[in-house]
């Protein structure tokens, strides 16, 4: 599919909208694997996690959208790890997440993008975690 043509990709928007149910706590408790498991955490009666980290990869080449950022202390990197924030036809508003080197736990940069998803041609779920989404 060339990233101009065609309508978003329903698997991919599908997914996305599951992520954002359940970021939001509004859901059954099932017994699910994979990145549309209805529940955030190795087990659905932990309420410790908040955020399924993702990734989205371009359909024209393979690559993985990455973004630079700036944090509040001035230094600044790239990241391809997002929180799904929204979600508008067929475009999607992200979070960008960073690694902490210090704890190996992702973090809020403060920063947002918005992605068509006409141009993502697969999408990747990270271990689900808790990011503090007021700093």
């Amino acid at each position: 599919m060339n990233c101009s043509e065609g309508s978003c990709s329903s698997c991919i928007s599908n997914v996305l909208k599951k992520i954002l149910i359940l970021q939001a706590k509004d859901y059954e408790c099932n017994s699910y694997a994979g990145c549309d498991k209805p529940f955030l955490g190795p087990i659905a009666t932990q309420v410790c996690y908040n955020t399924r980290p993702i990734q989205l990869y371009n359909c024209c080449n393979g690559s993985p959208w990455t973004f630079e950022y700036t944090l509040p202390d001035g230094s600044s990197g790239s990241s391809n790890v997002f929180r799904i924030e929204s979600m508008d036809d067929c475009c999607c508003t992200c979070r960008l997440l960073t690694l902490d080197p210090t704890t190996s736990q992702y973090v809020n940069t403060g920063q947002f993008v918005t992605i068509d998803l006409n141009c993502c041609g697969a999408l990747r779920c990270l271990t689900d975690t808790f990011i503090d989404l007021c700093s």
